[in-house]
């Protein structure tokens, strides 16, 4: 089994993330309520990120799949929120604005279901809140 990505812990609280397949770097830090300088994402940022990003990639194969590009442009903002007692991500809160094309109730429906049953979600712990709003411009 071919490694995903190679972790390397740089020092003072921060590590470094090299994706195999593509070369591509991420950067932790631990946050300020934490012993951390918050200067790179943390590593429960990066999973609170990397819920909205999942869901929005598999919003755009459902583009793909009905040969639409209505999902074009959608964007999402993240809200992590920590729990005490064993500290740990409690919820996460996803804003997603499409972009104003006229979503007929149909299609509403199939990128709203496919957000929620994105792999992601789907590999988070049941107890961990997923808040997910979409926003329709008109």
């Amino acid at each position: 089994m071919a490694n995903t990505a190679e972790i390397t812990y740089t020092g003072n609280l921060h590590t470094e993330a090299t994706h195999v397949q593509s070369g591509t770097i991420i950067a932790t830090d631990a946050p300020k309520d934490n012993h951390g300088k918050g200067e790179a994402f943390s590593p429960t940022d990066l999973v609170a990120t990397a819920l909205a990003c999942c869901m929005l990639s598999v919003m755009g194969i459902v583009s793909l799949k009905e040969n639409i590009t209505k999902s074009d442009g959608a964007t999402a903002k993240v809200v992590k929120v920590m729990y005490a007692e064993p500290r740990r991500i409690g919820e996460i809160h996803i804003s997603i604005t499409m972009p104003p094309n006229n979503f007929s109730d149909k299609e509403k429906k199939m990128y709203e279901n496919a957000a929620h049953t994105c792999p992601v979600a789907k590999s988070l712990h049941p107890d961990l809140k997923q808040i997910i709003e979409f926003i329709y411009p008109a």
